[in-house]
């Protein structure tokens, strides 16, 4: 699990609409269903999410300086 809050908010959600002589015995199998659910979600972290995006801004960066490199070399070529 990535995110013990979002975990614990929807634990309680769940846990409030249950009856309640089932929160108690149901919460342990509840607990794993959720966790089990989130994890085939495959979430990402706000951090990892972050460091990808400075990654692709520096991606983009360096491909319109590219494009604007090959611009220029073929306006010379086209000048020859």
């Amino acid at each position: 699990m990535r995110d013990p809050k979002t975990f614990e908010e929807i634990s309680a959600a769940i846990r409030a609409a249950l009856p309640q002589g089932l929160a108690a015995g149901a919460e342990k199998n509840l607990r794993a269903a959720i966790r089990a659910a989130l994890e085939r979600l495959e979430l990402v972290s706000r951090e990892e999410l972050e460091v990808q995006e400075a990654v692709l801004q520096r991606t983009r960066e360096r491909l319109e300086r590219l494009e604007q490199l090959v611009a220029e070399l073929e306006q010379r070529l086209a000048k020859k």
